[in-house]
């Protein structure tokens, strides 16, 4: 007997159904969404951190500045002691650099030298604001200045 049918070798389906391809779309959109939320992320921490960064780099330098132009100082004029205020003077050993004026003036600290122009301390990337100076000086003891201020990042 002979057999007449034929096998078709191309018969078989190539492709995919349409529960596949939902399926293969919706997995890969997963993780397009996961990829893009990790590197949303990351870059949000790294904003934060320049941000923490460049707070805490102007606080210290002017902080670091008075600090020494304080311990180099031969009297302090104001505040009196025991008292606070928004301006700190000294006297210093230079003649020409007297009064030595430590101030806050548009969201800066600055530093005033005898009669020379004022000069800021801080740049514009950050707000300087309640420069508070307490004069916690005894009788017959060197200066003791407490300086505090509060450093905001401009957005």
């Amino acid at each position: 007997m002979i057999n007449n049918s034929k096998k078709n070798i191309f018969s078989t389906t190539r492709g995919f159904t349409l529960i596949e391809l939902l399926l293969y779309i919706s997995l890969s959109a997963i993780v397009l969404l996961v990829i893009s939320l990790f590197f949303i992320t990351l870059l949000e921490s790294r904003v934060k951190n320049q941000t923490v960064a460049t707070v805490d780099q102007e606080g210290d330098q002017a902080m670091v500045l008075m600090t020494q132009t304080i311990r180099n100082a031969v009297a302090i004029n104001s505040p009196a002691t025991s008292t606070e205020s928004s301006i700190l003077s000294l006297t210093t050993e230079n003649p020409t650099n007297n009064p030595t004026i430590f101030d806050s003036a548009s969201g800066t600290i600055r530093m005033t030298e005898g009669a020379n122009a004022p000069v800021a301390l801080t740049s514009n990337r950050v707000i300087i604001s309640n420069l508070i100076f307490r004069n916690l000086s005894r009788p017959n003891t060197p200066g003791n200045i407490d300086i505090s201020y509060t450093v905001t990042h401009i957005h």
